[in-house]
């Protein structure tokens, strides 16, 4: 198979996730498989391309893009991604005893949650990996803030119940009033302390240790962005953006079962 392609076994896994929607009347035409349809958003997600050149094997681009929509205005990929984490946290496949966290820049052409950096006009995608570098949170955003202000979007964004025990990040996340913040929630943050801090320090050496590990969400993102849709933002809506985000998500979730 090709791919992009689902295999017999990943559908089994997707397929009891999605609604399933059929016309109470009888007209109109039947509406087309959710796999084929799903098939063709993946090529889509893959390569990058624009949504006319979906090549002929797939159904309309119409109809995929149409399903789509229909599906990230719904909260439907998002839902299936939840149940596929929760599924493998529970089968111990999920480590939230060590997680990190990291934001990286999508170039974004139009649309909103775009801001200005130095690299140009783009959005923020922020990620959590848990301690095996597998993602358990996404949060989208403009380019412009400051990393430290995205933490408690993207922990919310999380696709498992439970929070991470412990968050390591770089030095763009020492942050005394983070760190608080994130207490409350039963969340220890692992950041070393920047060169300019005036405050006592407060991290321990020992804890900092599992900073050395922290290449595994950089290693997340370079997944991540081997899906061309990803790499760079075409989307005008920012959701459209972010459904993108949780497809490459369950693609790499999915590896897990097979």
């Amino acid at each position: 198979s090709r791919a992009e392609e689902l295999t017999d076994e990943q559908w089994s896994l997707i397929e009891p996730l999605l609604p399933r929607i059929e016309r109470l009347d009888g007209r109109g035409r039947p509406r087309i498989e959710d796999r084929a349809v799903l098939n063709g958003i993946f090529w889509i997600l893959r390569t990058g391309a624009p949504w006319a050149d979906l090549p002929g094997r797939f159904p309309s681009y119409q109809t995929c893009h149409r399903r789509f929509q229909e599906w990230v205005q719904a909260g439907t990929l998002k839902s299936v991604l939840e149940a596929l984490a929760e599924d493998l946290r529970r089968r111990g496949k999920l480590d939230l005893s060590e997680c990190f966290i990291d934001g990286t820049f999508a170039v974004a052409k139009k649309g909103g949650l775009r801001g200005k950096t130095k690299r140009g006009k783009g959005t923020k995608i922020m990620a959590v990996a848990d301690g095996s570098g597998l993602p358990v949170a996404v949060h989208i955003a403009s380019a412009s803030p400051h990393e430290v202000t995205l933490v408690q979007e993207t922990v919310e964004g999380r696709f498992v119940t439970d929070t991470p025990e412990r968050m390591i990040g770089d030095k763009a996340y020492d942050s005394d009033k983070l760190d608080a913040a994130l207490e409350a929630q039963s969340i220890e943050m692992i950041a070393p302390h920047r060169g300019n801090r005036k405050k006592p320090p407060t991290q321990d050496g020992r804890a900092l240790r599992r900073y050395q590990r922290r290449w595994k969400v950089e290693r997340l993102f370079a997944w991540l962005q081997h899906f061309r849709r990803i790499l760079s933002r075409h989307e005008y809506h920012a959701t459209n953006f972010l459904g993108f985000v949780h497809l490459g998500c369950l693609v790499i979730l999915m590896r897990q079962y097979f």
